[in-house]
């Protein structure tokens, strides 16, 4: 498994949840929501695009 993976996705994890914190904090709970569920896209576009060339690899492989 590619350890850049894990560590991209982890900061932006991080940097979310910090804006998350600071929009709570400044009163704005709506932008906070949005960026948390901006953030959740973001890794899953990310997920779904690594599964993808994962089912590629297979398919390769077993010559499908």
């Amino acid at each position: 498994m590619d350890i850049d993976l894990v560590f991209k996705i982890a900061a932006i994890g991080i940097v979310v949840a910090v804006l998350n914190l600071l929009l709570s904090r400044a009163g704005r709970d709506e932008q906070a929501l949005m960026t948390t569920i901006a953030g959740l896209i973001v890794v899953l576009v990310i997920i779904i695009k690594e599964i993808n060339s994962l089912f590629k690899l297979i398919q390769q492989l077993f010559g499908f």
